[in-house]
């Protein structure tokens, strides 16, 4: 599967912003989508994944709240809206795929990655 991420771009602290994961490929609807960031001298890192039928979700603890994950299979698209964005949010964004059910906080679980999409919140 072919992941395309889109929807980065530069906001206020306190705003909100939608970021978007395109599939093509093989069926979307059998994976489980992550969402992982990292900002420049650091690791990547989880944000939120999503089940395969969207019965689940999950979050870091630093985005608890304020993000939202969310998925239409008929589209081949998973979302991530991010509120109350914080100067700390400013990363790369990067959606994923996985067959695997457990461990979805890993990258290491991750089999397909799309390009990145730079999200910037100024203070």
């Amino acid at each position: 599967v072919q992941l395309q991420a889109s929807g980065g771009g530069l906001v206020q602290a306190g705003g909100s912003l939608s970021v978007s994961c395109a599939a093509s490929g093989r069926a979307f609807s059998v994976y489980n989508i992550g969402w992982f960031r990292q900002a420049p001298g650091k690791e990547r890192e989880f944000v939120a994944a999503i089940l395969w039928n969207g019965s689940k979700s999950y979050y870091a603890d630093s985005v608890k709240g304020r993000f939202t994950i969310s998925r239409d299979n008929a589209k081949n698209t998973v979302f991530l809206q991010m509120n109350n964005l914080k100067p700390e949010d400013t990363a790369v964004y990067y959606c994923s795929a996985t067959g695997q059910n457990h461990r979805l906080v890993s990258p290491a679980n991750y089999d397909y990655w799309g390009q990145g999409t730079l999200v910037t919140v100024s203070s």
